[in-house]
């Protein structure tokens, strides 16, 4: 079995006096796509903030290539191949497509390949080359996340991780964007994707994590297709 490409270890995330994430364990092998679902508040953007260097852990430790990152900046964690797809999208409105776009190739560990990376992701995107000159403002909010998950890849990471990237859109933008995925999936790169869509990710990842009450409730192979009912039993603990 491969090493793991990214491993978090007993993690513990507080926000003053209020712990979120409890003793939390899992580990991403390289090229796997793992879900993580859970009702709200269950400290699931929490564990990417934390994983991004964005939230500072009280205890524990996330380990990259088998290395520490708790004490690294989050521009330093995007450099050494780790992208994230915030909740909202966050793409600056008033740039536009391309200067979007721009922000994430800074965030490169190497300069080669920029315009073989650019055209990949043209590829599964074709509106974002398509407005490359627009105010990305303008965009429909699917067209924003594809804009955002573009500028994740153009920095060419080995980890992807994607906060409610369905969030807000309709169904046949979301089969789009799944598509996208599978397309990302099978480019080699690793996949950590909180998704409020539960029974569509379940569906879609190799292995889905269950949040509850900032810790680990279960998890769920792409095999076992769970009915909504079983599904829901794992949310609340029923």
């Amino acid at each position: 079995m491969p090493e793991p490409i990214l491993q978090v270890d007993n993690l513990d995330v507080r926000y003053g006096s209020v712990q979120v994430v409890r003793g939390l364990n899992f580990a991403l092998g390289p090229g796997e796509v793992v879900g993580l679902i859970g009702p709200n508040g269950a400290g699931k953007s929490t564990t990417l903030l934390a994983i991004m260097g964005a939230v500072r852990p009280a205890g524990g430790d996330i380990r990259f290539n088998g290395e520490s990152i708790l004490d690294v900046a989050p521009e330093s964690i995007a450099r050494r191949g780790i992208a994230l797809v915030p909740e909202g999208r966050r793409i600056f409105a008033s740039f536009t497509v391309e200067e979007n776009l721009r922000l994430g190739i800074l965030g490169r560990r190497s300069s080669d390949g920029i315009d073989d990376d650019l055209a990949w992701v043209f590829s599964l995107f074709p509106i974002v080359e398509e407005f490359r000159i627009r105010q990305a403002g303008q965009l429909s909010g699917g067209q924003q996340q594809q804009l955002a998950i573009a500028r994740a890849l153009v920095a060419r990471p080995d980890v992807l991780l994607l906060d409610e990237p369905s969030l807000g859109l309709a169904p046949t933008v979301v089969d789009g964007l799944f598509a996208a995925l599978a397309e990302i999936r099978e480019a080699g790169v690793t996949i950590l994707i909180v998704e409020q869509r539960a029974q569509r990710v379940v569906e879609f990842a190799d292995r889905t994590l269950v949040m509850r009450n900032g810790e680990l409730a279960l998890t769920v192979s792409g095999d076992d297709a769970l009915d909504p009912d079983e599904l829901a039993a794992a949310y609340f603990g029923s």
